[in-house]
């Protein structure tokens, strides 16, 4: 689980640097993957999001009590 939970959360980097580069340079580099990659990429990056908004609650609380 805490693999997943690294993924998820560069997938989540990944995802907010290429909306940054969106925003000021209007750039996806997402785009550059191909259509069918480009979209695979998109669907995991929300997929992490989900993952992180509910898993990361629960992991923040485990690490504090360590």
């Amino acid at each position: 689980m805490k693999a997943l939970h690294k993924i998820a959360f560069w997938l989540l980097v990944i995802g907010g640097l290429n909306w940054l580069l969106i925003g000021l340079f209007n750039l996806n580099v997402i785009d550059y993957l191909g259509t069918t990659l480009a979209r695979i990429v998109y669907i995991l990056v929300g997929l992490s999001a989900i993952i992180i908004l509910f898993k990361g609650k629960s992991h923040e609380h485990t690490q504090s009590s360590m």
